[in-house]
């Protein structure tokens, strides 16, 4: 069993620096459609980078992220002792066959483990739930966005008008380094590690999801308005659309601490998910 998930594993990278999810072509063809002059001339280079990687069945960039996975597993799950083994595996096979760009790297020597695999990396966040199922999903995280990803430990007394300000500012001076346009993921509250956490989560949600919260949901507007008005635009060259869509995920804070985490995605905002099932039925649901 272990080897047919770590097959489906390496499918499901594959899939994932391959095809762009629906929701962010979409919103990057309407983003499109709105644009002139240079800022729709890198728009439709981007859409077709989309269309010739689906069609040759390469990675849609050259950077092809350090490999990511969100786990959610139920209590009752057979295989919950082997998944790890067989996520590193299927990395390594995703590497080796897509092939992946080996991204993986020694703090200390430089070396390249040369298979996408190190200390921590692929990095696993892990969500235990009930039932006997488990849901992995890939996201494949550039190097280039995830440049511009930021924290800062705020004091509670800026709130919100504060928190708005700070994000706006970071995604001014990011510019064009993102390769924009981005998609932004924000985490507010916990601790600087939680922050952090929830704001790469929150890069899952598809674009045009809002918070359930009435306010969070407010904010994300708001943000995706003022920062498209910038006029950065496609690769910081000017134009309509500098980011896709801003996502808040928020946690309780301490009352001493205000933490606002930033994550920065690039165009390529790429995901795949798939399911198995307590039979071992494998299959994908994206």
């Amino acid at each position: 069993m272990k080897e047919k998930i770590a097959r489906a594993i390496a499918d499901l990278l594959g899939r994932a620096v391959i095809d762009l999810p629906k929701d962010v072509e979409d919103v990057l063809k309407k983003a499109m459609e709105r644009e002139e002059g240079v800022a729709k001339t890198q728009l439709m280079a981007i859409l077709k980078n989309v269309e010739l990687a689906r069609e040759k069945k390469k990675p849609m960039c050259q950077d092809t992220g350090t490999p990511t996975f969100y786990v959610k597993v139920g209590r009752d799950f057979p295989y919950i002792g082997i998944l790890e083994e067989a996520i590193v595996e299927g990395v390594r096979i995703a590497t080796k066959e897509v092939p992946l760009r080996p991204n993986a790297v020694d703090i200390l020597t430089g070396k390249n483990s040369g298979d996408n695999t190190g200390r921590f990396i692929p990095y696993i966040n892990w969500e235990i739930v009930e039932g006997d199922e488990c849901i992995i999903t890939a996201m494949p995280k550039g190097g280039g966005s995830e440049n511009m990803s930021t924290l800062k430990m705020m004091k509670p007394g800026e709130g919100i008008k504060g928190i708005k300000k700070f994000v706006l500012e970071w995604m001014v001076e990011a510019a064009g380094n993102p390769c924009p346009p981005t998609t932004v993921g924000i985490g507010i509250g916990g601790g600087s590690d939680i922050a952090m956490k929830l704001a790469k989560k929150a890069l899952l949600r598809k674009i045009g999801e809002r918070h359930e919260n009435e306010i969070i949901a407010g904010m994300e507007e708001e943000l995706l308005d003022a920062i498209n008005s910038t006029g950065i635009g496609a690769m910081g060259l000017g134009g309509k659309t500098t980011v896709l869509d801003v996502h808040i995920e928020v946690a309780h804070r301490h009352p001493a601490s205000l933490p606002v985490a930033i994550a920065v995605q690039c165009w390529a905002n790429r995901r795949k998910s798939m399911r198995i099932d307590k039979e071992g039925k494998i299959w994908n649901i994206d």
